[in-house]
């Protein structure tokens, strides 16, 4: 079978990325708005963008706003600035949610309307030039075609998807993880894991996404957890950095699965940070999803290096998910009681919450296919 390989117009990666970038930058417009959150700002990731934009003499706008979960009425507002201000092209600065959030100002710069119009639909009509700079090492959007929002109306998190909605470039730069604080690098880090170990296990997975499927799983293994307790380590942050792109280009080729449906209704109901939602989840999923893809799940254990001679695929495969705990523990991940999620009121949306992961199609490319009912009782099971 033949497949469509998407990846970013231009990749720059390793230490001083940003200042090779400028020439890519000064060919993009010539009045950027910035898409990022009070936070960047205040830690100063946002002047070295602007630096770098004064030194090629580009204009620019600063929409600092997206201070959570993205959301139909951030977009709304930074349509507005980019109309107000007159720019040409788009840079999102921070985690994933000025990243995502800038590909749906886009969207909606390109298409009209409001960014709910499109949930359910893909993108077909060019946006502007864009340009992501993450500055965590998990969500992959940098490399990805795909913006997660909330819908207020809806009470739901829509998942939009377009070819379109690729970056034109792409910034790795490891500088920009550095003020990542603990809490965030874990939780970031466990994403990009998911991203990865969806890809490899998705019915949608093909050569050239387990390429990247297995690179950014052993450098995740090799590196999260001295970036977790050793922030200031530039060679592990940049390896995880590296990993969190990987893992984005895997899914964004072969698509996530149960993990990412379950988890985007926990996000839109409680609040949950995306890459914590999906921490919460990953243990009992992917033991729901082990027995409908042993084979592969033993190759991520050959691949960091716990499969022992003589193991069958399935212990091989069991070894691997154990290791994957053992990595949440260590992380100290909250679970959703520890976050202050209330059981009784989490229970009293399973049928709602089950539909809505459904609904959003991932689940549907895991190997062993959930039914609704086997995805309440994997919600029921984090209580």
């Amino acid at each position: 079978m033949a497949n469509v390989f998407f990846t970013p117009h231009y990749i720059i990666t390793g230490e001083h990325a940003l200042d090779l970038s400028k020439d890519y930058l000064a060919d993009m417009g010539k009045r950027a708005l910035i898409v990022t959150d009070d936070f960047m700002v205040q830690f100063g990731n946002v002047k070295k963008v602007t630096d770098v934009l004064d030194s090629v003499g580009i204009t620019y706008a600063v929409y600092s706003k997206i201070n959570g979960e993205p959301n139909d009425t951030m977009i709304d507002a930074g349509v507005k600035i980019y109309n107000d201000e007159k720019c040409d092209f788009l840079i999102g600065v921070g985690g994933g949610s000025p990243i995502d959030s800038m590909k749906a100002i886009g969207t909606v710069l390109s298409n009209g309307g409001n960014i709910c119009d499109y949930m359910g639909k893909v993108i077909s009509k060019p946006i502007p030039p864009t340009c992501t700079i993450p500055t965590t090492a998990g969500t992959g959007s940098e490399a990805t075609q795909f913006t997660i929002i909330n819908n207020t109306k809806e009470n739901i998190k829509m998942l939009l998807k377009g070819p379109v909605l690729m970056s034109k470039l792409a910034i790795i730069d490891p500088a920009f993880t550095m003020t990542a604080p603990p809490k965030i690098t874990a939780a970031t880090g466990l994403d990009a894991l998911c991203h990865a170990v969806e890809a490899y296990t998705s019915t949608k997975a093909f050569t050239m996404s387990d390429t990247y499927a297995l690179s950014a799983v052993k450098r995740i293994f090799d590196s999260l957890y001295e970036c977790y307790v050793n922030g200031s380590n530039v060679e592990a942050r940049t390896n995880m950095a590296i990993a969190a792109l990987e893992a984005g280009i895997a899914f964004n080729n072969a698509s996530v699965t149960i993990i990412h449906g379950m988890s985007r209704p926990i996000g839109a109901l409680y609040h949950v940070p995306h890459g914590l939602s999906n921490a919460m989840l990953l243990d009992k999923c992917l033991r729901f999803a082990v027995s409908g893809a042993y084979d592969r799940f033993c190759d991520l254990a050959k691949t960091i290096g716990i499969y022992k001679e003589g193991m069958s695929e399935q212990e091989g495969a069991m070894a691997f998910i154990e290791a994957v705990g053992e990595l949440c523990k260590k992380l100290e991940i909250q679970t959703p009681t520890e976050f202050g999620i209330d059981k009784d009121d989490f229970f009293s949306h399973l049928d709602k919450m089950a539909q809505d992961a459904l609904d959003s199609g991932s689940p549907g490319n895991t190997r062993r296919s959930p039914s609704k009912e086997e995805i309440i009782e994997i919600y029921k099971s984090l209580f």
